[in-house]
């Protein structure tokens, strides 16, 4: 059975993944997500610890539970994103909870990594791996991984460059497992297009930074509804790998044009008089922010993109409609 079936059994209310981002998804996104009605994700290392990612996986095992036992059907599973590379010092220990709690799908980055896939395969689990060419593409397929996320131009956090109409095409002559397109998603219609172009699940993160449920700060959020796609900066500066940052909270930090237009990560301990960090007073967002203008509960908004959804299907078959084909 091709692996594209399993997304039938999921309940899902939209084909949607809510995108691990750092700090900003723990439990309390991940559980209305579910809750929603999508895949929910969240980075093992948003935990401090590994006992402590133990005790969240432990929590949402009982949530699941209890969820299914007061509506009778399962929640749509979560995801869990693990950073794949030889810095990671909690690779192996956190598979090894992953492993202990049977964590339904896992989000791999930064290495595709074949024991990783047979530890999580082994218990039924599925693998997806991040990736912004046909060069990773192809060494995630190697390793044998049930799904690839294909983080396009625009994309919030570390992005690729890519037009997303040709790198869907090539991936899915290349694939045949799960497709999941990620890249400036904000609405109902947006996650039709990417269904339209070939994609299984539409992979959102930025719009869900302004939400209730998620923990950023809403200095973070006013600044994302204020934001248009020219305030959205792709640079190597601050992690050393090409990202996407809002352009104030750069300025904010200290980090001026000249700085971020380098080819190299910069020092922070030398160059800011500031105490900004990485990725925490320095926000990650994408340039679907343009579309983002307000902050509202999960379920609400999940809601509204469903409208969209299908106010979206039905607008394109009236359309089509009007052309012999």
């Amino acid at each position: 059975m091709s692996k594209r079936n399993l997304l039938n059994n999921w309940n899902l209310t939209l084909p949607v993944v809510a995108a691990p981002m750092f700090i900003v998804s723990q439990l309390e996104l991940v559980k209305a997500s579910m809750k929603a009605g999508i895949v929910a994700s969240m980075p093992a290392l948003n935990n401090r610890t590994t006992e402590g990612f133990d005790e969240w996986l432990t929590e949402l095992d009982a949530f699941r539970s209890s969820e299914k036992q007061t509506n009778g059907k399962d929640l749509p599973p979560y995801a869990i994103n693990l950073i794949v590379h030889k810095t990671n010092f909690r690779v192996m220990p956190d598979l090894e909870i992953i492993v202990k709690h049977k964590v339904p799908i896992v989000i791999t980055s930064l290495g595709a990594n074949e024991d990783v896939v047979k530890a999580v395969q082994s218990y039924g689990g599925l693998v997806f791996h991040d990736v912004t060419n046909s060069y990773h593409a192809q060494k995630a397929i190697n390793v044998g991984v049930d799904g690839l996320i294909l983080v396009t131009a625009g994309a919030g956090g570390h992005a690729g460059t890519l037009n997303p109409i040709p790198f869907i095409q090539e991936i899915r002559s290349m694939f045949d497992g799960i497709i999941l397109l990620g890249g400036c998603l904000s609405s109902g219609k947006d996650v039709a297009t990417a269904l339209q172009m070939g994609a299984d699940l539409a992979y959102m993160g930025t719009r869900f930074i302004n939400t209730d449920e998620a923990k950023a700060p809403e200095d973070y959020k006013n600044m994302i509804i204020a934001s248009g796609t020219r305030d959205i900066v792709y640079t190597a500066a601050i992690s050393g790998v090409p990202a996407n940052f809002l352009g104030k909270s750069l300025e904010a930090a200290g980090i001026t044009k000249e700085m971020w237009e380098r080819k190299v990560k910069v020092d922070f301990g030398k160059e800011l008089n500031t105490e900004a960090k990485a990725w925490t007073t320095i926000w990650s967002a994408g340039q679907g922010s343009a579309t983002i203008q307000k902050t509202q509960a999960l379920g609400d908004l999940v809601r509204d993109m469903k409208d969209d959804f299908i106010t979206s299907v039905k607008t394109f078959e009236t359309a089509s409609s009007r052309y012999t084909l």
